[in-house]
């Protein structure tokens, strides 16, 4: 493949989708400078990796696979202490959470957040695709690399239990 194609195609594909990248890895990790750079990574295995995108699912869905993996790449060698106080602590007071910006995520959202960020991988990773970034449940399977069956399962236990955190922490919302 000739490279400035390549590197073209990136560029065109990064002006497109970062932003959608960028906003699904906040929402996986918490955590805005780490999301900037899994973003960055996620462009950059796109580069390495343009020879064998084969075109059977969208440039979008083949980003946000690349960004799952890159994420869990990430989530995985960061494993041990600061992988659990970053993973269960989405909306903690912090240069990039500051105060003002919480107020403005509305109350209803910082809930949801918070609760969201306290359900396993699987279930954030299925309940953002499908209720916030308002994929198919085709395009979802495609993304996570799971049968249509197995993301329908797994939503639905999701939202379960994304209901059950909201009750825990005495915030019940009939949408959910």
């Amino acid at each position: 493949m000739d490279e400035e194609f390549a590197k073209q195609k990136i560029q065109e594909w990064y002006d497109i989708h970062s932003d959608e990248i960028y906003r699904f890895i906040v929402m996986l990790t918490g955590d805005q400078e780490v999301a900037k750079d899994l973003m960055h990574d996620t462009f950059l295995k796109s580069y390495f990796s343009l020879q064998h995108y084969q075109g059977k699912v969208s440039v979008k869905n083949w980003l946000y696979r690349i960004a799952r993996s890159v994420t869990i790449d990430y989530q995985r060698r960061a494993r041990p202490v600061a992988f659990f106080l970053q993973e269960w602590n989405l909306l903690s007071v912090d240069e990039g959470n500051c105060p003002q910006k919480i107020v403005e995520l509305g109350e209803t959202e910082v809930h949801l957040y918070a609760a969201l960020s306290k359900l396993k991988h699987s279930y954030k990773e299925v309940i953002v695709l499908r209720k916030l970034k308002e994929m198919s449940i085709h395009e979802t399977a495609e993304v996570l690399d799971w049968s249509e069956a197995k993301v329908k399962t797994t939503l639905f236990r999701a939202q379960l239990a994304l209901k059950k955190q909201l009750e825990k922490e005495g915030y019940i919302h009939e949408n959910i």
